[in-house]
């Protein structure tokens, strides 16, 4: 059956909104975003940063590299960054252009202490905000939900934008999801002119591929691709999670070299997309068959995510290894029930695995996760899957991602805190 023409132009929209490039890892690229948009409305170069962040944004920019630093890692060194090089109309690409005088300086200010970080408690998962000041001047920017989502700037103390929104609903600066569900998914991804979303996806293709072979030839944290192509041998499944994990290995170690995201990670857009491209080059499939693949992998991920939220303690790769193992069974010729069957089995499998950050280590999950979808689809490719009895998965699969949606969004708020507080105290 036919996706009415609403939910048709919703789809459309949400993938607009949600596949997006970035330079680097989203949550210190939204500090730097930030404190760009806070230095141009200062006017001048401040004498003062204070960064206020929710838990999950120190969490996630805290051990990662900068990208474009020198292997800078830290919200501070985000933030001077920002202050120091940054072009906030470049959005998520914002410190695309640091030279070597720049990092310096900011190496610099570093070692004065421009940068103060406060943590914003008991608040929205996505939250920053920059204030600066240079004599009796000063300016504020905030961000909340999105990673470029402004919702109130000042200068001086005089309101310049002020957005109103809902700290408790993660979604109200986006697109209505509601319409999301599996099987107008995959309806869409079936029917959907590829005209308009063409050069999105060609986008898609050639950045993440680019960062996934560079991760693959060059020395970037522990090398999970490199190894996984050594000691796993080169088959297609193993080719699929060796990408995957290299973009990571590159991305997460400081590699400048941008990603298209999907819900606001690089990590997601990554593991949602390579296994997707990887397979379809192996096998032979035309552009528009990889392109439909890539787009029902995209809206697998967004739909988990919408339960979920943007950021929280599950590992973000298990919602995107289900959009990479549903777009595997769809392109094996899997029936709608087969795909449904793969998200189920790879849920039952893996839900829950704990996100302790951005940081090298986020590329063995993320091969862990496909290595898990990859199960899932098999077994749903014999017709087999875990069913209502085991566990958390219930009868249908809107009921069952609803629920692991649940499972991350308000059952691991307390692990989400324990994360942080034992990160803090090393």
């Amino acid at each position: 059956m036919a996706v009415t023409k609403e939910t048709y132009q919703a789809y459309f929209t949400i993938l607009k909104e949600e596949l997006v490039p970035a330079l680097g890892c989203t949550e210190p690229i939204a500090i730097a975003y930030a404190s760009a948009k806070a230095r141009e409305i200062l006017g001048n170069f401040p004498e003062e940063i204070i960064i206020e962040c929710s838990g999950n944004i120190i969490k996630n920019a805290r051990s990662v590299v900068v990208p474009n630093t020198g292997n800078l890692t830290g919200i501070e060194a985000s933030a001077i960054t920002g202050a120091v090089a940054g072009d906030s109309s470049k959005g998520l690409e914002v410190i695309e252009n640091v030279n070597e005088e720049q990092i310096k300086r900011v190496a610099s200010l570093l070692e004065a202490k421009l940068c103060k970080v406060k943590l914003i408690e008991n608040d929205a998962n996505l939250h920053i905000i920059v204030k600066m000041k240079k004599g009796d001047q000063s300016s504020l920017v905030e961000l909340i939900h999105t990673h470029t989502n402004i919702s109130r700037l000042e200068r001086n103390g005089e309101v310049l934008l002020e957005k109103s929104f809902n700290k408790e609903d993660f979604n109200s600066a986006l697109t209505d999801r509601s319409v999301l569900n599996i099987a107008d998914i995959l309806e869409f991804a079936q029917t959907v002119d590829l005209t308009d979303l063409k050069d999105m996806l060609e986008q898609q293709i050639n950045y993440n591929l680019t960062i996934a072979e560079e991760g693959l030839k060059n020395q970037y944290g522990v090398n999970v691709g490199q190894m996984i192509l050594d000691c796993y041998g080169d088959d297609v499944k193993s080719k699929m999670k060796a990408y995957a994990a290299a973009g990571s290995d590159a991305r997460m170690c400081g590699c400048s070299l941008p990603v298209m995201t999907t819900s606001g990670s690089g990590n997601q857009g990554m593991t949602a997309s390579l296994p997707t491209i990887v397979y379809a080059k192996d096998k032979g499939l035309t552009e528009d068959e990889m392109y439909r693949a890539l787009i029902l992998a995209s809206l697998v991920t967004i739909h988990q995510k919408t339960f979920i939220g943007r950021l929280s303690a599950y590992c973000g790769a298990v919602s995107a290894a289900c959009g990479s193992g549903a777009a595997l069974t769809y392109m094996k010729g899997g029936t709608l029930e087969q795909i449904e069957n793969t998200i189920t089995n790879t849920l039952a499998n893996i839900a829950g695995i704990v996100c302790d950050g951005a940081k090298a280590s986020c590329a063995a999950k993320i091969a862990s996760s496909l290595d898990a979808a990859i199960m899932g689809h098999y077994l749903a490719m014999r017709g087999v899957a875990f069913d209502e009895k085991c566990g958390m998965v219930q009868s249908t699969i809107e009921q069952t991602i609803e629920a692991y949606g649940r499972l991350g969004r308000e059952g691991m708020k307390q692990t989400d805190i324990e994360v942080l507080n034992i990160m803090l105290e090393k």
